[in-house]
């Protein structure tokens, strides 16, 4: 096989599956996890995950939304659902929004059932 045949080959199998992530991107999704801080993720350091939790942002780390071992960084400024967020703080919850890398611009915020 050529070097110009296999580089072909390539981005034949690569660009559609680079195109679906792009249109996955911004998106609007759905995830269901535990919600926890950004700066301890799976791995709380005081007392309970809630606790830990809303030690955590008080003292400025943002939500985060922990999905099996990927951490989500939660942006929102809707006072709903920080509201709802601080809540379910240590607790299961399904959040939709856009996802952009590791991050979700958080649409809504509800009790996982």
């Amino acid at each position: 096989m050529t070097s110009r045949f296999r580089a072909l080959v390539t981005a034949t199998v690569l660009l559609p599956a680079f195109l679906n992530l792009q249109a996955a991107s911004g998106r609007k999704q759905t995830f269901t996890g535990e919600v926890g801080d950004a700066m301890c993720g799976r791995q709380h350091m005081e007392g309970s995950p809630a606790e830990c939790t809303r030690t955590c942002v008080s003292k400025g780390s943002k939500y985060a939304l922990v999905v099996g071992d990927k951490v989500y960084i939660l942006e929102t400024s809707d006072k709903a659902a920080l509201a709802m967020l601080d809540k379910l703080a240590g607790q299961n919850a399904t959040v939709s929004g856009a996802l952009e890398g590791d991050k979700i611009e958080v649409s809504t915020v509800t009790a996982a059932k």
